[in-house]
């Protein structure tokens, strides 16, 4: 019989001792002794001396990958417990480091502009610095559009106590809300990730009263909230504005290593196929018996029958199902699971939602949500074991070349996601448990296609009232409302004008739009699950050599390579569409 797995993670592994770890307090100051080292080294750096830099650049990559294990460790033990005080001051501490490596980095990127283009070229030839040319090419080229490093180490570290600290605050705000819940005659108190858990309840008047309750919650803390938002927004556009720039995708797109022509082509090709969509949720409607759903019914099962899973059926399903797909994805799930890199647990005092962090200088990752056994937790786990795998894989590239963008970075998780909800659809035991199972994966396609281009719609028009001055809280409402009705096609009876309170996403400091990236990567991983179950027995190692060159090139180019398709041009998204459509079709015919 199988042993059961642990749900909660082992961060002792990494650093003993949790928020009081003295292991980790030395292996900070060491971080701060190589950054002091690293800074005299720019700082002394002539634009001659190529034996120079290239000591720069090991000792930078180094450091960098010393500072990240170091942030892993902190998020994790953060989001592990949101009333831990001294997770909170650490969270300070990082922060304030990050900025520091920022500001050196920026140091650094001033003094390669500085060197002259035909010299550039020769040190690009050189066989240390030939393998991340991509990366130093590309850091030089963005630091031209850059103000001064002098203006720029001071954005950084203003960034600390303003950009970030907004950030910061919101976090805290949403680890002390509670979401009262009344259940059999009794008030029960909820985390807001419990609650969330509980919009998929089979009874209406439960959702009904969960989702009303959650919008009480986050109204009642909606002016901060405003404030958050107003502030970071006005924080980038006055950046942006001191850099000369008018675009607010440019920063988003250079993150992602994309075209605006890709992202266009992107959304018409949604905006085109939407009509399918909005067919399954009128459908989904009569099968409830209502006319139309409400934005809290779109999680709703069709049956009163919620079938559940243990952690560790969950944990073998999903290694079974990547297993036919790849062998060295499912071996490494196996490990994740036995030396409990994962946090699953539900319990309270847990931060909201789930997210993988990895730990590069000890080649670890840690996974973090929270589990109660639906097959949508099973396919967040498999999306969070997706991006563990990723950066498994990309263990032994040079640390430069490991900064992928976030929209492939959501390739690899959406396409582990993919392989199980393919899985539990064909396992169905029956009609009704395959309808159920198939609708479940629609959700992911409405997710995508609705859900995140009202996000997407949302931003754009909130930037452009922002720039000329603060946005009401009512007007927010507004906004997000507006962009739903468009985004889901005026499909719904009842929208969600909270959202932007309620999602972290639109809070986050380190990526600006923090949306079309997971679009990006769904449909970029249908083409890749299309093409992988065209290679069959060859796939696994092409993956992992597509997976490799995420973090040294433009995704225009990535695909190109790997998979012979233009982005920029309809046919791919189109194609990609066609195979959720497809799921649409069958879901109708039963």
């Amino acid at each position: 019989m199988q042993a059961l797995y642990n749900p909660t993670w082992d961060l002792d592994a990494i650093f003993s001792g949790g928020s009081d770890s003295e292991e980790f307090r030395t292996y900070v100051e060491n971080i701060k002794k190589e950054m002091a080292t690293l800074s005299a080294m720019v700082e002394e750096f002539d634009r001659d001396s190529e034996s120079m830099f290239i000591e720069i650049l090991k000792q930078l990559e180094s450091t960098m990958k010393k500072l990240q294990e170091a942030s892993a460790f902190v998020s994790c033990l953060s989001a592990q417990n949101v009333k831990d005080e001294k997770a909170d001051l650490l969270v300070g501490e990082r922060n304030a480091l990050s900025a520091e490596m920022n500001g050196i980095q920026t140091n650094f990127e001033q003094k390669m502009v500085s060197i002259e283009d035909a010299k550039w070229q020769e040190l690009l030839k050189r066989p240390e610095v030939q393998d991340v040319s991509f990366i130093l090419n590309e850091s030089r080229e963005a630091a031209k559009e850059l103000l001064s490093g002098e203006q720029e180490v001071l954005i950084n570290d203003l960034k600390v106590d303003g950009y970030h600290a907004w950030n910061q605050m919101y976090g805290t705000i949403v680890g002390k809300m509670s979401v009262d819940i009344e259940e059999n005659g009794e008030i029960n108190s909820y985390s807001v990730g419990q609650a969330a858990n509980k919009l998929s309840h089979p009874d209406r008047k439960v959702r009904k009263h969960v989702f009303n309750q959650m919008e009480k919650a986050w109204k009642s803390e909606a002016d901060l909230f405003g404030q958050t938002l107003n502030h970071l927004a006005g924080f980038r556009l006055q950046t942006y504005k001191h850099r000369k720039w008018e675009n607010i995708l440019k920063e988003p797109l250079q993150i992602n290593r994309m075209k605006q022509e890709t992202l266009d082509a992107m959304w018409t090709a949604i905006t085109n196929s939407k009509k399918h969509f909005v067919a399954y949720l009128q459908k989904k409607a009569d099968l409830l018996g209502l006319d139309k759903l409400s934005i809290y019914d779109i999680g709703a099962p069709l049956t009163n029958e919620v079938k559940t899973s243990s952690y560790t059926e969950g944990a073998d399903f999903i290694v079974d199902q990547f297993r036919a797909f790849s062998p060295k994805m499912a071996d490494f799930a196996r490990m994740a699971f036995d030396k409990r890199w994962i946090e699953a647990e539900d319990r309270a005092d847990k931060r909201p939602g789930g997210f993988c962090t990895s730990f590069p200088d000890s080649e670890q990752t840690r996974i973090f949500m929270t589990y109660s056994g639906t097959s949508s937790n099973i396919s967040t786990l498999a999306h969070e074991l997706g991006h563990a795998y990723h950066q498994h894989v990309m263990n032994d590239v040079n640390g430069f070349n490991q900064g992928y963008a976030m929209n492939v970075a959501e390739t690899a998780s959406t396409f582990a996601e993919m392989i199980v909800a393919d899985a539990t659809v064909k396992h169905a035991k029956n009609k009704e448990e395959k309808m159920a199972l198939l609708e479940d994966k629609l959700q992911r396609s409405i997710a995508f296609f609705m859900n995140i281009h009202a996000r997407f719609l949302f931003e754009n028009r909130f930037y452009e009232e922002r720039k000329k001055g603060i946005v009401s809280v009512n007007r927010l409402n507004e906004l997000m409302v507006e962009a739903q009705r468009e985004a889901y096609c005026n499909s719904l009876e009842q929208y969600e004008p909270n959202f932007w309170s309620s999602k972290l996403h639109f809070h986050i400091t380190g990526v600006p739009f923090y949306n079309f990236p997971y679009t990006f990567g769904y449909l970029f991983s249908l083409g890749i699950y299309a093409y992988a179950k065209e290679k069959a027995g060859s796939f696994e190692e092409d993956y992992i050599a597509l997976l490799r060159d995420t973090g040294r090139m433009n995704v225009e180019d990535l695909a190109m390579k790997h998979l012979n398709v233009d982005l920029t041009k309809p046919d791919f998204w189109e194609n990609a569409i066609s195979l959720c459509v497809a799921d649409v079709e069958e879901f109708l015919s039963l």
